[in-house]
């Protein structure tokens, strides 16, 4: 057979693995078996590249994607390590009214009903998980002229003091916090409602239309920022969430 001739592989001839296929599946073995058990530091990159008679780029290469991966993780001057397991998440994003109503080609503005700074009431105060002074804001939502969402917020004065005076006119309470406030956890509730005569006052909807209200409270390690309940006329709105999981 001359230089030049390729010979078509027999299928039942065994296909040799790469050498990044190799060593990633040997470490990812270690792991997922328990060999390595979380908190396992793995040796060095240099350790590996001549165990395994390899480049470091091979080997680096490799410790990448098993961090993508969700299986290890890198710690500055500390070295790699086995990463332990996470739980598959619901990832819901906290998206600003506004860009909901532009998403769907229509207008959008919104109006405060109502604002008032004082201390919160007891089951305010449970609410927000805070009992230092409040700013306890109302507004309402448009789409075009139709009303869209109704948001009931409060916010913590004692973590987030610049919301006492800002006018709230040009974003929205929300829209505001999201730009100036960097939380780090978020929990939502979401409850299917009959209106109730204020909802349905507000919303221009008859008194028992069903309607989805969105609790959500944010944090900063722990400590509230700000709660919020926003209704919509359940008929015309939905929540989507995506899960994920992490895998090579």
């Amino acid at each position: 057979m001359s230089a030049t001739e390729i010979r078509p592989r027999n299928p039942q001839e065994p296909q040799r693995r790469s050498l990044h296929q190799t060593i990633l599946d040997d470490l990812k073995g270690r792991i997922l078996s328990g060999k390595w058990p979380p908190g396992t530091q793995i040796p060095f990159e240099q350790d590996l590249a001549r165990q395994f008679a390899c480049s470091r780029m091979t080997v680096n290469k490799v410790m990448t994607q098993l961090a993508a991966a969700g299986l290890i993780e890198r710690r500055r001057k500390a070295g790699t390590f086995v990463k332990r397991p996470q739980s598959h998440t619901a990832i819901m994003t906290i998206v600003d009214i506004r860009s909901e109503v532009e998403a769907l080609g229509l207008p959008y503005h919104y109006e405060i009903l109502s604002r008032d700074i004082r201390m919160p009431r007891a089951a305010e105060a449970e609410r927000l998980g805070a009992k230092g002074r409040i700013l306890a804001i109302v507004c309402r939502h448009f789409a075009a002229r139709q009303p869209f969402c109704f948001e009931d917020r409060l916010i913590n004065l004692e973590l987030v003091p610049e919301a006492e005076k800002e006018p709230f006119e040009i974003l929205s309470p929300g829209a505001w916090l999201v730009s100036k406030v960097p939380w780090s956890d978020a929990e939502y509730r979401i409850r299917a409602v009959a209106a109730d005569d204020e909802i349905a006052e507000k919303l221009l909807i008859e008194s028992g239309t069903p309607c989805l209200t969105i609790k959500r409270r944010t944090t900063i390690d722990a400590v509230p920022v700000t709660a919020v309940n926003l209704t919509y006329p359940g008929t015309d709105h939905e929540v989507s969430a995506r899960f994920t999981s992490r895998a090579i």
